[in-house]
């Protein structure tokens, strides 16, 4: 198997590099600005953490609702790239809006809308895989998306965060520091997208239809009941549910989680710029080990790996530990990620690609929306976020069962179908 990208693979895995900035800034320096401001309100760390999850989880709650009904549109002939483009808008524009909030409802507010916009394109993005390579080719080049994303997105995230620290020296606010930043992010996202737009073409698709909006609901509803006769499609998405909830949680909370322990901002930001650069090489690694393991093998190990961080986090006292734990993070965040999107998109029909990715991310958000507010109540409730940071890690355990679980399946429908074929040999 040839493994230079073609051009359209090149401008799909761009789309990660640009997308990816506006991860990191979520995932780093928004939630300390967020304290920032909540601070100035007179808001508790606990209070801080809380608040921060709640805004989090209703934004991939929106997305979980709304996303099997845009997947569902987006399979439709024609609807894909306009669908996509306009999710991709919300999200820039929401971005550098958020440089001019200056209280801290206001700013939870227009980053709710933001990280809507940006997981709904993620339905389309994902979804474009099976138009832009081949089957064989998939997991390699779903993990040459994460791995430049995080590579990628190091750039304008240390432009950011050298304006951001050396604000004082320069003579800027921290608020005029952070609309920069804002401002950086939206144009390297929004920019970074222009070239899949020029080329992209919908190969797989059904023919649009009168009313398609209602007809979608339909599709939607075969598509269901799809799922659950096929059972290792059903198995795969509630393994996904659990397990992703941890991954998203801990990429969601890393550095609020941080910032409640009191540990030193500037050593945060830095430590998760090194989980950047550490998931850069692994999660190619990944993608070359899927030429000679199978993926669900690769999966399982993805799986264990994070439930050992999420047991070592509910450990996590003093900084030297939490930079253990971003590179440990690093190690196996691109691995998890892309093979579960590529194992998804070869266990699919190609044509329902959006409606099953949108069924995909009910289960990813759905399940970010739990481990997010799990952790909030949980560390309202003790006073502890140790103790809420802990429950996730059960949610590992039960993706690891279910997962399992998948796999026997598909294995079973392999050997029946060897079967029919030997049969109709003799």
């Amino acid at each position: 198997m040839k493994t230079k990208m073609t051009k359209a693979e090149r401008n799909w895995v761009l789309y990660d590099v640009g997308n990816s900035a506006f991860v990191l800034l979520v995932s780093t320096i928004m939630p300390i600005y967020f304290n920032y401001l909540a601070g100035n309100a007179g808001l508790s760390s606990v209070d801080y953490l809380a608040y921060w999850g709640y805004a989090t989880s209703a934004a991939t709650m929106i997305v979980a609702l709304l996303g099997p009904v845009f997947g569902t549109l987006a399979d439709t002939k024609g609807l894909k790239k306009p669908i996509f483009t306009a999710t991709m808008l919300i999200g820039g524009i929401g971005c550098l809006a958020l440089g001019f909030a200056r209280q801290w409802m206001i700013f939870l507010l227009i980053y709710i809308i933001a990280k809507t916009g940006f997981s709904g394109s993620l339905i389309f993005y994902d979804s474009m895989l099976g138009d832009i390579t081949t089957e064989e080719r998939m997991d390699n080049v779903s993990s040459q998306g994460y791995a430049w994303g995080y590579i990628g997105s190091c750039v304008p995230f240390v432009l950011c965060l050298g304006i951001v620290l050396g604000a004082g020296k320069i003579g800027i606010s921290m608020e005029l520091a952070m609309m920069i930043s804002f401002a950086i992010v939206a144009v390297w996202w929004i920019g970074a997208t222009i070239p899949l737009l020029k080329i992209y073409k919908q190969k797989h698709y059904v023919e649009r239809q009168p009313r398609a909006i209602r007809n979608s609901f339909k599709r939607l509803g075969v598509t269901l009941k799809n799922v659950r006769n096929e059972k290792k499609i059903f198995l795969f998405l509630l393994a996904f549910f659990f397990y992703i909830d941890g991954v998203y949680t801990i990429i969601d909370m890393a550095t609020a989680y941080g910032t409640a322990l009191g540990f030193d901002s500037t050593k945060l930001l830095l430590a998760l710029l090194v989980t950047q650069i550490v998931a850069f090489p692994f999660a190619i690694i990944f993608g070359r080990l899927s030429t000679r393991y199978k993926t669900e093998r690769l999966i399982t190990i993805c799986i264990a790996a994070y439930l050992g961080i999420a047991v070592f986090a509910i450990f996590l006292k003093a900084q030297w530990q939490f930079w253990i734990l971003a590179i440990l993070v690093g190690m196996f965040q691109g691995g998890i990620q892309a093979l579960s999107r590529s194992y998804f998109a070869k266990i699919i029909p190609p044509e329902k690609s959006g409606e099953y990715f949108g069924l995909m991310d009910i289960c990813g958000k759905g399940a970010s929306f739990l481990g997010t507010t799990v952790i909030s109540l949980i560390s309202q409730v003790t006073g502890k976020v140790n103790i809420g940071v802990g429950a996730i890690s059960v949610f590992f355990v039960l993706g690891m069962i279910v997962f399992r679980m998948a796999t026997a399946e598909e294995k079973g429908e392999v050997r029946k179908a060897e079967m029919r074929l030997g049969e109709d040999g003799v």
